[in-house]
């Protein structure tokens, strides 16, 4: 089968199984709803623009009142759904299945690019600090909310996750070039200052360290459609973008030298990969928290069932982190005492197994 034919083919199998998924999921809890009231529901929220409406806004400074264009939006399906469903699935458990998704889409994603990146099976977003740096990030606006320039942990998160991975690069960055190994190391120290830096603040936290860690360990619990809204747009456009360069990780999987005489530009493809899913992932852990192991257990056993090439393997792994992270987090509300899991904590018992398991194989001692 080509390879066109196999990217198709896999890509909608696993667009299914999405679909499967989200569909369990948001069947599932306290009130059971059957999955066709479920997608009905979810088919009654579809809505497109129907026509223009005229709405009143306040300027900023002035405080006048003006009139504002907006768009009128008209129902696509109008199945029978009882409304106390149509709520539950559409306002309690529809955003919170629609950020897992996004965020196990992101994660998978940027973990793809790290392990093509670093040649490395154990590559994940996380390598180069840009999670730790979401959580020092995080934890300042929630310790200390007045000495944070931002005006929510997303913004918090979000910036530090950029400025961890920016330091990383500058520190490896020598004479134009980046060495992989130095990057690495980079990365590993940076990560092990920055978690210094969150324990001083958690130990200075006050009130707020109960949500502090509870946001370290990722969690989805609370999430709404503003929490979507803040991620979607970065990771859906970042994925895109980092799909383009599906060749280009090929290339660079031959060795550094072997992509230049290939015709590849090594450093400057190297600083836009890292930059890109950077971004993508900093989008995820900025309203999740820190979620580990989607990155590196998801694209690995992708690329066992798909192989190597990047061409099948990014758009695979992404969807397949998709499913992952709703399932995971499905178990993670899965009422077992008085409180929810996090659901870093049960990527993180699932993840570390196979963790494992990686190094036992041969291939991996060699790395």
């Amino acid at each position: 089968m080509e390879r066109p034919v196999r990217t198709a083919v896999w890509s909608a199998g696993l667009t299914a199984l999405l679909v499967a998924v989200v569909l369990g999921s948001a069947a599932l809890g306290p009130v059971r709803i059957a999955p066709l009231t479920v997608a009905m529901a979810i088919l009654n929220a579809v809505a497109v623009p129907s026509g223009l409406e005229i709405g009143t806004g306040t300027l900023p400074v002035l405080g006048w009142s003006v009139p504002l264009p907006g768009l009128e939006y008209a129902s696509v399906f109008s199945f029978e759904v009882p409304g106390t469903y149509q709520f539950i699935v559409t306002q309690m458990r529809l955003p919170r299945i629609a950020l897992a998704a996004t965020v196990g889409f992101a994660l998978a994603a940027a973990g793809t690019v790290m392990q093509g990146f670093f040649r490395n099976p154990l590559a994940d977003p996380s390598i180069i600090g840009v999670s730790t740096g979401g959580a020092t990030g995080a934890v300042a606006a929630i310790a200390f909310p007045g000495l944070v320039p931002f005006g929510s942990v997303h913004l918090a998160a979000f910036g530090g996750a950029l400025t961890a991975a920016v330091v990383v690069y500058a520190i490896a960055t020598e004479g134009g070039r980046t060495p992989v190994a130095t990057l690495l190391l980079a990365g590993v120290a940076v990560q092990a200052f920055l978690g210094s830096v969150i324990s001083f603040m958690l130990i200075h936290s006050g009130d707020g360290i109960n949500e502090a860690i509870v946001w370290l360990m990722g969690s989805l619990r609370d999430r709404g459609w503003s929490d979507v809204a803040f991620a979607l747009p970065v990771t859906l456009l970042g994925v895109l973008v980092l799909g383009a360069y599906a060749r280009e990780l090929n290339v660079l999987l031959l060795g550094e030298e072997d992509a230049h005489h290939l015709g590849v530009d090594v450093e400057r493809t190297k600083l836009f990969l890292l930059a890109l899913a950077s971004v993508v992932t900093a989008a995820g852990v900025a309203v999740t928290g820190v979620i580990g192991f989607v990155g590196l257990v998801v694209p690995h056993i992708m690329r066992l069932i798909v192989g190597p090439d990047h061409r099948i393997l990014f758009p695979t792994s992404a969807l397949a982190g998709a499913s992952f992270l709703v399932v995971t987090d499905t178990l993670a509300r899965w009422p077992v005492g008085p409180t929810e899991v996090p659901v870093g904590i049960v990527t993180a018992a699932l993840g570390a197994p196979f963790f494992l398991f990686l190094l036992t194989r041969q291939e991996v001692h060699s790395v």
